[in-house]
């Protein structure tokens, strides 16, 4: 939840712009980034990476927010990109992103979209599956072209998240298996590939994580799978990606870790175990998305009607919901929000917020306390930058929202509002 700030006339300030001058301007529903604090979360994770003295890359995971101007604002602050289709390669690409510090993920990869990637040159993939594996490597023969990998691998640890988001543990969609053997298969396979530069190893726990263990277990697995392969294939691999997956504030009841604590633990157990293994210690990558654009992020609603039910409960409708942001929806998520022209009256009256749609679990907020709400007012829902717009449908034929920078006091359309024109634009 982010920090908020209000103005002499008790409006809501985001980047130094009040609440009314946003809505003013682009009309609602909002999506509205504090583009400052975006860049000092991606800052955050690269000086406490410079502190450790280890060789490290910071990739932003795209999927948690992505358009041009986000892939050109990572680039500025030296971050490499993590992509997971065509249509996100295609973004970075467009936004001249350079193409050499592009990792590709993803557990069902197409032919086109490897391709795709070969011709881009980009700098690493990481590979998920045997059908990728031979798949990728014959596409990498047949066009004499040198590839560089990662073989994502699921090291058993299950972090204490949602299990939508839990991906570490054994019974994953994602990766190849370390306790069942598949890992050891899949690296003897890749190591004997003649068009494969194997870099080293992937792996991701899961997302939102409040707590260190998870991080030290899996390292600990992860060195030791590299020894193994160092005394079988007398191979020392030189990079290890344990993922990301940083838990953020969405509500009071969330605790995140300041970020200088979460790399610290990673890099101080990647000296612990690789130096207890006598191994050569890796270049780190990681891979946060939610981290550096969640609290960044703020939608701002128009309220519209009341419903009033004795004794049971009172709905607040909004001119959005799950059309931008599905997550409470899809595993419900919490958020927290106020009211955003009148922030600093006292919150009187609880009320559950309705989105628009003609759903009944289009909810975004279950018993919220604010001040009496009023048609034509502001709803600020805080922490909205991951996965909002990222999941941002056309259910209903709701027109996604425009989405915002702002920073020291001026703002500027990074995403424009469709229209009802853009609905039919591809109908026949």
């Amino acid at each position: 939840m982010t920090a908020m700030e209000t103005n002499v006339h008790g409006q809501l300030e985001i980047g130094g712009m009040s609440t009314d001058e946003l809505t003013a301007a682009y009309g609602t529903p909002l999506m509205v980034y504090d583009e400052e604090m975006i860049r000092e979360k991606a800052r955050s994770f690269r000086e406490a990476f410079i502190e450790s003295g280890l060789e490290f890359q910071v990739a932003y995971a795209s999927k948690a927010f992505m358009c041009k101007e986000m892939v050109r604002l990572a680039e500025e602050e030296n971050l490499s990109l993590d992509v997971v289709s065509g249509g996100e390669l295609y973004t970075a690409l467009q936004a001249g992103f350079p193409a050499g510090r592009i990792h590709f993920h993803g557990n069902n990869k197409s032919e086109e979209e490897l391709v795709m990637a070969l011709e881009a040159e980009i700098g690493c993939f990481v590979v998920d599956s045997f059908l990728e594996l031979e798949l990728l490597h014959d596409l990498a023969k047949e066009r004499e072209q040198q590839v560089n990998i990662l073989l994502r691998v699921t090291p058993g640890v299950e972090a204490h998240t949602h299990d939508y988001i839990m991906t570490g543990q054994d019974d994953s969609k994602f990766g190849f298996g370390i306790s069942t053997g598949q890992a050891d298969r899949a690296m003897q396979i890749a190591l004997c590939k003649p068009y494969y530069t194997v870099l080293g190893i992937h792996s991701h726990i899961g997302s939102q994580i409040f707590e260190l263990d998870g991080f030290q277990q899996a390292i600990t697995v992860l060195s030791d799978f590299l020894q193994g392969v160092r005394i079988e294939c007398d191979v020392v691999l030189p990079v290890l990606n344990i993922g990301g997956g940083f838990g953020v504030r969405y509500t009071e009841e969330d605790k995140p870790l300041p970020i200088s604590d979460y790399i610290k633990a990673i890099t101080d157990s990647v000296k612990e175990s690789f130096g207890e293994n006598g191994y050569p210690l890796p270049e780190v990558w990681i891979e946060p998305g939610r981290s550096i654009v969640a609290e960044a992020g703020t939608t701002l609603y128009k309220v519209g009607s009341k419903k009033i039910i004795p004794d049971v409960r009172t709905y607040v409708s909004v001119d959005g919901g799950m059309t931008d942001n599905l997550r409470p929806a899809l595993y419900g998520a919490k958020y927290h929000a106020v009211l955003a022209n009148r922030p600093n009256e006292e919150c009187t009256e609880l009320v559950s917020i309705a989105g628009k749609c003609c759903e009944s679990g289009d909810m975004l907020i279950w018993d919220l306390m604010l001040p009496p709400v009023n048609f034509g007012d502001t709803l600020a829902v805080f922490s909205t930058g991951a996965y909002g717009y990222s999941m941002a449908n056309n259910y209903n034929r709701i027109p996604r929202p425009a989405v915002v920078f702002v920073k020291d006091g001026e703002s500027r359309v990074v995403i424009e509002r469709e229209s009802y024109a853009d609905l039919v634009r591809l109908d026949r």
